[in-house]
């Protein structure tokens, strides 16, 4: 399937947006912990949706226009994601265990980093 530019456009915003919910952790505690919404998502979906927008647009990520630098940085959160995961399942780790880690802590920092690398503006 060819995607159109805007096609494109969705696919990236909504790639973006999963890096703000783990850049936020008022939202996580609002959402993931306390279930408050209005939005409705938790710690497991909201990995699901970064890995099943993010690897093929990363597996093609000049066709998204994503600079080299954008690539490199999404990849790091990535791989520390990934190792956080790792050790977690491992601890059986809920959002409320972890959130107020040093671990977690430079998650979300990631996440802040790739947000302004793709200049990220939250609609209001």
């Amino acid at each position: 399937m060819t995607l159109t530019e805007e096609n494109k456009r969705d696919i990236i915003k909504a790639f973006i947006e999963t890096f703000a919910r783990f850049s936020d952790k008022e939202y996580q505690r609002r959402i993931w912990i306390k279930g408050e919404g209005p939005e409705c998502d938790d710690f497991t979906e909201t990995i699901c949706q970064l890995y099943d927008i993010g690897y093929p647009v990363l597996e093609d990520y000049k066709n998204f226009s994503i600079t080299n630098s954008q690539y490199q940085l999404t990849k790091q959160f990535i791989n520390a994601l990934d190792a956080f995961r790792y050790r977690s399942i491992q601890r059986n780790y809920l959002p409320q265990e972890f959130i107020d880690t040093p671990e977690w802590d430079n998650i979300t920092k990631l996440a802040q980093e790739v947000l302004v690398a793709f200049n990220y503006q939250k609609d209001s």
